[in-house]
């Protein structure tokens, strides 16, 4: 049976890796669905990402074709995944925030959520995104941690999104 999966894409230069994301999935034989923020379609188009999941895209909380409670249906998944997982996602996490589709269902499933964080170094290092982390994973949000890496800035600092291989096989390694 095929595993399903609600695969969240926010606002970072790194959104456009989702599209890899949706095809080590699918090559594993899972189901993949994928919500994203208004702000991730500035790098990436749900156009791009319906074509490679197969799938409608959303994104807006309001959209007619969510008159039936997407994010309860959504909420529904084996698992979520956050990839990449901005700060401002992960701050509206901490603190129950739900303004949008995405941390509706985030704050709805009650599936296993991974988040995979992507942003400039010296906002991963921030006292408060890391007391946000540290509050996440007190409520049992599994981190596949930034690595090491040249980021969209141009410096080389922890923040860059984890390999894309490895995000796959922690959560399929989680849920299978």
């Amino acid at each position: 049976m095929k595993k399903k999966i609600v695969l969240g894409v926010t606002g970072s230069i790194a959104a456009y890796k989702a599209g890899d994301i949706i095809r080590r999935f699918q090559e594993q034989n899972c189901d993949v669905t994928v919500v994203m923020t208004k702000e991730a379609t500035e790098f990436v188009t749900p156009l791009t990402l319906a074509t490679l999941s197969g799938k409608d895209v959303y994104g807006d909380m309001f959209c007619a074709s969510n008159w039936n409670m997407g994010h309860i249906e959504l909420s529904k998944a084996d698992v979520v995944v956050v990839a990449p997982a901005t700060a401002n996602v992960i701050g509206k996490m901490a603190h129950g925030l739900a303004d949008d589709l995405l941390t509706t269902l985030l704050v709805t499933t009650r599936a296993p959520i991974f988040l995979a964080p992507a942003m400039n170094d010296d906002m991963y290092a921030n006292a408060i995104v890391q007391e946000n982390c540290a509050k996440l994973k007190k409520h049992g949000v599994r981190f596949i941690e930034p690595t090491k890496g040249k980021l969209a800035c141009g410096v080389v600092g922890v923040g860059h999104l984890a390999d894309v291989q490895d995000i796959v096989k922690t959560v399929l390694k989680k849920i299978s």
